[in-house]
């Protein structure tokens, strides 16, 4: 059955605008990216492989995208696709925060305070950063072109899963940095956030390729989340049908939460 993640999108909704999509050389980064660019956008992904980027390249529109290889949470590199925005686009239109990181798993009694601090720096500080840089950039418009922002948060923000506190914990900062910002940054920019469960990517594979069928059978819907079915929910809220949409979280679980499961 055919579902809306996997129609392609017929709208132009983003006809001579730029978005910036960080964590962009796979899953819901690249999904994203792709979405936007055929509603019209020109479209910079950034990502830590550069090799991965230029595979995610192929999948985009010859002469409307590029890509910046280097870490989300690295001041140089945000400026430096910033810088390469302006050089290219000359604008900036919507900033998407896909990049995320999780490198610890089991009960928080046992985290490495190490992994920690990386979780909650690529997961909020970063997202943070990249908001500001955006804002605070004389060449690129973003305020004046009344910018958006959409930030990847999880179902795990609301609803604690085995192994992956911390990550709920920082998704959960992250949840409440996009009130806050949207309260900050109003009436110009609406900042907007999206809180999937489990989706089919390699990021989130641990949670579900050794058990999956058992792991679908919790969803009302009965499948897993797809790329495309979060690409979707971005675009609209990064377009001008959500113009009167900000400081949202939107949960995209397949129904998980109706029943009371955990991601």
């Amino acid at each position: 059955m055919e579902h809306a993640g996997e129609r392609r999108a017929e709208c132009r909704r983003f006809d001579g605008q730029v978005a910036v999509v960080t964590g962009a050389s796979r899953g819901i980064g690249l999904a994203t990216a792709a979405r936007l660019a055929a509603e019209g956008a020109s479209v910079c992904i950034t990502a830590r492989s550069a090799a991965g980027l230029e595979r995610a390249l192929a999948a985009l529109p010859d002469g409307r995208a590029i890509a910046v290889s280097g870490k989300a949470d690295d001041p140089e590199h945000r400026a430096e696709v910033l810088e390469a925005v302006q050089a290219r686009f000359g604008r900036l239109d919507v900033l998407v925060n896909a990049a995320g990181a999780n490198p610890a798993y089991g009960p928080l009694v046992d985290l490495d305070h190490g992994a920690a601090r990386k979780t909650l720096e690529v997961n909020v500080l970063a997202a943070l950063a990249w908001v500001q840089e955006a804002v605070r950039h004389d060449g690129l418009g973003f305020r004046a072109r009344r910018g958006r922002v959409v930030n990847i948060s999880s179902s795990t923000a609301e609803t604690p899963s085995p192994g992956i506190g911390l990550y709920g914990v920082a998704k959960a900062a992250l949840s409440h940095l996009t009130r806050t910002l949207a309260a900050e940054l109003a009436p110009e920019i609406r900042v907007n956030a999206v809180a999937p469960a489990v989706v089919r990517t390699q990021f989130a594979a641990a949670l579900y390729a050794d058990n999956e069928a058992e792991v679908t059978a919790r969803y009302p819907l009965g499948r897993l989340g797809e790329p495309a079915d979060i690409a979707a929910a971005i675009a609209y809220l990064a377009s001008s049908d959500a113009d009167w949409v900000s400081g949202h979280v939107l949960t995209l679980d397949g129904g998980l939460a109706a029943v009371g499961g955990t991601a």
